[in-house]
């Protein structure tokens, strides 16, 4: 299909492998940052706080000092990973972290052929009251910005998912931010979700048609559709107008396979009137070996590598634009230096493209010390094919790279833990091929990229 000359695709940042998708009379993509700090009067947690403080009106000193904490905590988001991602700046102590990834829930209800579930072992767990209490209370004494509630799994599937929302908000989390792929999301849970202070909702939906989703997003318990995921995503949209609610902002985004490129302009047209981001995203490999590409950029890359006698399997990317890109050089992953990711046991991991935390770098509870065990049931599930495994058949059982010594530690000493600040230090020294889950990484941020024609 042609692509419309009514429809644009912006790089913000070709490093990012990520398009925000806008039509010609649009200047700019939705700008979440402004609009966070222009409505930060409605933002559950300084409502929180006013009303601790006992003022009965909106006090116009705290709200600056609320939007301030916002607009630092998304500027550092850039330059902290650009102060210290060198050698030279590495002995002086990092700030805290400005984003805490909390795995509620690690069970998912879809099998979607391009994530990493369908290739590495993951449980069907959630995490309990105690270990997220735990969690909120530590990073609100150290004033993290920040909190995105899933990574392995789908968060509406936890029954307390409402209940962790609005208790973050009234310890004071500036930004609360779920992904989910809205399988879940009728029109109680949409009420709740808002009530509960909900700061951003994204949803992760593959497909411009009824054809491509379904093939791309299967059921795993029990059949998901087009129709259903759709009317949930637009209902959202319609109850947020309802209540007359500012919040949660929300994004849709679409992973860039070579079954979804052709698809750009239907799934923007599916979705402009009902969230306030339309984004596509770069496919990372994770181990089903799924083309992103036409034939005639698969063709033109094997010619720039032939002519230029690379290796056939030198990093690409080719982007919304159809513009192709070649890697020859690892860049340090600025997310070392942002944030930390916390699975449903207490297991710490530095990365959110670590799947399984593989590379463990501490532990919040005792809980992430029967991971084995949880694993060996895991696979047995596959292997004897039990109802809502058949499509896992798959998924190997996550290999070790790191284990730190077995001891309950904060949030704060992992952070600036040893194991953490080897990693930070290797990669500011761009021996990224030294640490075995960053040399397979395929995520695009941690590459230098050179256009080609």
């Amino acid at each position: 299909m042609e692509k419309s000359k009514s429809i644009k695709l912006v790089n913000q940042n070709i490093q990012l492998g990520s398009s925000h998708i806008f039509k010609d009379s649009q200047k700019i993509p939705f700008d979440r940052i402004n609009y966070m700090i222009e409505f930060m009067s409605h933002n559950l947690a300084y409502k929180e706080y006013i009303k601790k403080q006992n003022h009965l009106d909106e006090n116009q000193i705290i709200l600056e000092k609320f939007k301030n904490k916002y607009f630092n905590y998304r500027a550092n988001w850039l330059e902290t990973p650009k102060r210290y991602a060198y050698d030279s700046l590495l002995d002086e102590k990092i700030p805290n972290p400005l984003c805490v990834d909390i795995e509620i829930a690690s069970i998912c209800d879809l099998a979607c052929p391009h994530c990493f579930r369908e290739y590495i072992m993951t449980p069907d767990k959630i995490m309990n009251d105690d270990l997220y209490k735990k969690i909120i209370n530590s990073i609100a004494k150290l004033d993290v910005p920040s909190i995105k509630l899933n990574w392995r799994g789908e968060p509406l599937l936890h029954p307390k998912i409402v209940d962790f929302i609005r208790y973050a908000k009234e310890n004071g989390i500036l930004e609360v931010i779920i992904n989910t792929n809205a399988t879940k999301l009728d029109v109680e849970m949409s009420k709740k979700l808002i009530d509960a202070g909900l700061d951003q909702i994204i949803f992760s939906f593959d497909g411009g048609n009824k054809k491509t989703y379904d093939k791309m997003r299967p059921g795993r318990f029990e059949n998901n559709n087009f129709e259903k995921i759709y009317s949930n995503i637009k209902n959202f949209f319609s109850v947020r107008n309802e209540l007359n609610s500012k919040f949660p902002t929300s994004k849709i985004q679409m992973v860039l396979t070579s079954d979804t490129r052709n698809e750009i302009e239907d799934f923007y047209s599916l979705f402009n009137p009902y969230v306030d981001d339309v984004t596509v995203l770069q496919y990372n490999e994770r181990g089903g070996n799924i083309s992103d590409l036409s034939e005639i950029n698969k063709n033109k890359i094997n010619k720039y590598l032939l002519k230029n006698k690379l290796d056939e399997n030198t990093p690409y990317m080719v982007t919304a634009n159809d513009e192709i890109f070649i890697s020859g050089e690892r860049l340090p992953c600025a997310q070392i230096f942002q944030r930390l990711m916390v699975t449903y046991d207490g297991k710490v991991g530095m990365c959110c493209h670590d799947w399984g935390a593989q590379h463990c770098i501490g532990y919040l509870s005792e809980r992430a010390f029967d991971e084995e065990k949880v694993i060996k049931d895991l696979e047995k599930s596959i292997l004897n094919n039990k109802k809502g495994f058949e499509l896992l058949k798959y998924a190997k059982k996550p290999k070790v790279y790191n284990i730190p010594e077995k001891r309950i530690d904060e949030i704060i000493d992992i952070w600036n833990g040893e194991e953490l600040n080897k990693v930070r230090k290797l990669h500011a020294k761009q021996r990224l091929n030294e640490i075995e889950v960053c040399k397979g990484c395929t995520f695009k941020d941690t590459y230098a990229w050179t256009k080609i024609t």
